[in-house]
């Protein structure tokens, strides 16, 4: 008799979760496990404006998913475009191109999210994202490369002021933390550029909530906003973009600023992958799903992490968490919100249900109640909130890089990380462009691949033709 089939979705902390879980609960004739996955990596996301900042290598947050002594897991080298929950077919875009189609007979979505985006005239054209290693690394050598060319430049001209206009725009964990990390790392360059002047450099984020990260509470929130104001960054509440160009940015209040660096992180969407089902959707498109993470009318299919919407029956959650996000809040009716801490638990015990479905025992549903939140930004200073204690400066710095560390899956891993961190506290910058992608844009539509995914029809019609062979 076959082995069931265990299909996993991605590769992020639930999908790593599940199959670590899987691993060392199942044996190996009890089931076959296939990780869907692009990159041989789970990306440590929570560190990403570091490795944008150059405080941290990206390999330091690529954390290889085949150093496990039990792994037996076989990766499939691409990304899932489509299922059909009725012939229990995956539908997976290998990286050389070639469509193939994976059977299953247990499938576990977590193929986590994209940047949300807006229908803004110049957007995707112009704006940078902050979602994947590659763009982390190639806004690191954009950024570089602003200051260089703006040294080149005539002083007073139109050219200097808009390659050191930088813009950043969601004033949530991504967004503050990134517009931190690099205006630092500008900051720490003018030593290495004497023709450039501090009040040229102009940083600005945006935000449409009329509070900074709202999740942190009035306290720590006007904390975080008195830190980035005091290094310069102005904050700009209420407010977005109406237009942006190549060399300017268009406010929604009026004001023209000159700049050609637009970092956008104004919130995730679900993978694209989840439409593909047909299956009921909530807000930012994620999956409607039971408490037990089961999809409702799709046999053997859980969904979990950014892609689904999942009960919190804990309540009162904090809606932060290490890793960001936006808040699901606590309450009747309200989801996890879209957090590592979440996906990574979520991710333990859909395995465990896994694990009960094949052995017929008893299904449990998930509750975890959020057990606080981090944020680092850079140098001296953070804002945390572990186990509802508020913190700042330095302590909250402390704990939030604490937990960072011991939250990295491998050893070598951490080595990478501690390594960084102390070599940077010591030696400080190098502000060195890598140059491995000098002639690409680097803007929101080369790195997220959202326009290869099929439709509903397309995957219908792909696997009725396999039946039908």
């Amino acid at each position: 008799m076959a082995r069931p089939r265990i299909v996993v979705v991605g590769a992020g902390f639930a999908g790593v979760a599940c199959v670590r879980r899987l691993e060392r609960t199942l044996s190996p004739g009890e089931a076959e496990i296939l990780l869907v996955t692009p990159f041989s990596y789970q990306l440590y996301l929570p560190l990403l404006p570091q490795v944008a900042s150059g405080v941290l290598t990206p390999q330091s947050v690529a954390v290889s998913l085949r150093r496990s002594r039990r792994h037996r897991t076989r990766i499939v080298p691409g990304g899932a475009v489509g299922i059909d929950t009725r012939a229990k077919v995956c539908v997976v875009r290998k990286i050389t191109g070639e469509l193939v189609d994976q059977p299953y007979d247990h499938l576990v979505l977590a193929p986590g999210s994209v940047t949300r985006t807006f229908d803004i005239p110049g957007l995707t054209e112009h704006g940078r994202g902050m979602k994947t290693l590659a763009e982390a690394a190639h806004l690191r050598d954009h950024v570089i490369a602003q200051l260089d060319l703006a040294d080149a430049a005539a002083p007073g001209s139109a050219e200097r002021a808009s390659r050191l206009g930088f813009v950043v725009v969601g004033g949530g964990y991504a967004g503050t933390e990134t517009a931190a990390s690099l205006e630092r790392l500008t900051t720490n360059a003018l030593g290495r550029y004497p023709r450039l002047d501090r009040r040229e450099i102009s940083w600005h984020l945006v935000d449409v909530a009329a509070k900074l990260m709202p999740e942190l509470g009035d306290r720590l929130g006007q904390a975080a906003l008195d830190v980035l104001r005091r290094r310069g960054i102005e904050v700009s509440l209420g407010l977005s973009v109406a237009k942006a160009g190549p060399e300017d940015v268009t406010l929604t209040d009026g004001r023209v600023l000159p700049c050609r660096t637009l970092i956008w992180t104004a919130g995730v969407a679900a993978s694209p992958l989840v439409a593909t089902l047909g299956a009921e959707t909530a807000k930012s498109g994620r999956l409607v799903v039971a408490p037990d993470l089961r999809v409702p009318g799709a046999d053997g299919v859980f969904a979990l992490g950014d892609a689904a919407a999942v009960p919190d029956l804990a309540g009162g959650a904090d809606g932060g968490g290490a890793g960001g996000g936006n808040s699901g809040g606590g309450g009747a009716g309200s989801v996890c919100p879209p957090t590592a801490q979440h996906a990574h638990r979520q991710g333990k015990v859909a395995a465990d249900n896994l694990v009960a479905t094949l052995r017929g025992t008893p299904l449990r549903p998930y509750s975890h109640k959020d057990l606080g939140l981090v944020v680092d930004l850079g140098g001296r200073d953070g804002v945390s909130r572990p186990l509802g204690i508020d913190l700042r400066g330095m302590p909250a710095q402390a704990v939030a890089r604490g937990y960072h560390w011991a939250a990295l899956r491998t050893g070598a891993a951490k080595t990478r990380v501690l390594t960084n961190w102390l070599l940077n506290a010591v030696a400080g910058d190098d502000f060195v462009r890598t140059g491995f992608q000098t002639y690409k844009p680097g803007t929101l539509r080369d790195f997220e691949y959202t326009d290869h995914y099929l439709t509903p029809e397309e995957v219908r019609a792909r696997t009725a033709a396999g039946e039908g062979s």
